[in-house]
């Protein structure tokens, strides 16, 4: 058998967010040290399916005429199992199980419910695997926008002001759901779903007549939402942070970057972010103060403590003349060779292979059960 540690990349996934999954999977195997690792794909179709991709059909990935490529349902499915010699993951086909693989540790490349939210995470812990990035419980908080807002307050760091709002709570008291946010909230408005990324389904809202049918939309994403007041004039910065277990902090958070974006209503959706190649532009560095600077690296550690999370995140804050308030932490932030995260790390004097490379060891180091 090889001494090479074997990572499984999984990616695809049943949420909105199953394409850029895919292109995250591209970059990152194309980065993977194949002298350090044997790598084995993994996907997972949008109706849940699971299947075992071949690494040449992963590196293929792109977006092509704006459509983002997705896991193909396969002719057979893929299982895992626990046995003798750990964790492996097979094809069955028929009554046969061919293509067997032994994993060290899951790299699992998946933004959204069913994958960033904790549910593989306890599958992870359950087959006894490590795995790349945060636990159960941080995943669960950094995917549900309330409950880490929640998790933020607690922690004592700056939080704009929101509603939530349950699936139970509008659909028996959407009017008073809505009177809430009309009375505590100004406009403008963004209404998100709770659970969601990539921007999709959050309407920016102006007026209080929009609310209703903006909160139809997020919730065709997610039936729990967060309403939150919008900013006017603020610039949207991004810290990095990865797992240092060694530090004082137990991280380490990068400079600091920047999301411009050339839409009039400065709202950086989907279709900016993956799209159009001319829908924002990312400073990495931003320019920003050596005060600033410092103030969002130590509330970026402080929000990766506060979800309780490992591995990575990506804080980011808005910032006025007034202050920095922390929007949100992404247990598994955007990870293709351009986006922020590695970007940020970049100039550090961190290269993409090298970053991926350290996430998988950090997995490696970190011991298996309650910890």
């Amino acid at each position: 058998m090889s001494d090479r540690t074997r990572v499984a990349l999984i990616f695809g996934g049943q949420s909105s967010e199953h394409g850029i999954s895919c292109l995250t999977a591209a970059s990152v195997l194309k980065a993977i040290d194949r002298d350090r690792y044997d790598v084995v794909g993994v996907g997972i179709t949008r109706t849940g399916r699971w299947t075992q991709i071949p690494l040449e059909t992963i590196r293929d990935y792109r977006i092509v005429d704006g459509v983002v490529p997705e896991v193909a349902e396969p002719r057979h499915d893929a299982v895992w199992m626990v046995g003798e010699h750990g964790c492996e993951v097979a094809t069955r086909a028929g009554e046969t199980l061919v293509d067997i693989n032994g994993v060290d540790v899951a790299f699992a490349l998946l933004h959204g419910p069913f994958g960033e939210d904790g549910t593989i995470q306890g599958m992870f812990e359950l087959m006894g695997i490590r795995y790349v990035g945060s636990g159960v419980a941080a995943s669960a908080i950094g995917m549900d926008k309330h409950f880490m807002k929640v998790a933020f307050e607690a922690a004592g760091l700056p939080v704009w002001p929101y509603v939530a709002a349950s699936a139970h709570r509008l659909r028996h008291h959407r009017a008073a759901v809505i009177a809430e946010v009309n009375e505590r909230l100004a406009y403008p408005l963004y209404v998100k779903p709770a659970r969601g990324g990539s921007s999709l389904g959050i309407v920016r809202v102006t007026d209080p007549a929009q609310l209703d049918a903006a909160i139809d939309e997020a919730q065709r994403f997610d039936p729990k939402i967060v309403v939150e007041q919008g900013f006017v004039g603020a610039r949207e910065l991004e810290v990095a942070v990865l797992g240092a277990p060694g530090s004082p902090d137990g991280c380490l958070a990068s400079a600091v970057g920047e999301i411009r974006v050339h839409a009039e209503d400065g709202f950086y959706d989907f279709h900016a972010k993956y799209i159009d190649e001319n829908g924002a532009a990312l400073d990495a560095p931003a320019d920003v103060t050596p005060e600033l600077t410092a103030r969002l690296q130590e509330l970026a550690r402080r929000s990766y403590e506060a979800v309780g999370a490992e591995g990575l995140v990506r804080a980011d804050f808005f910032v006025t003349d007034d202050g920095a308030w922390i929007n949100e932490v992404n247990t598994m932030p955007g990870f293709t060779q351009i986006s922020m995260y590695p970007t940020l790390w970049q100039e550090a004097g961190m290269t993409y292979p090298e970053l991926v490379g350290r996430l998988i060891d950090l997995a490696m180091e970190r011991p298996l059960g309650l910890r």
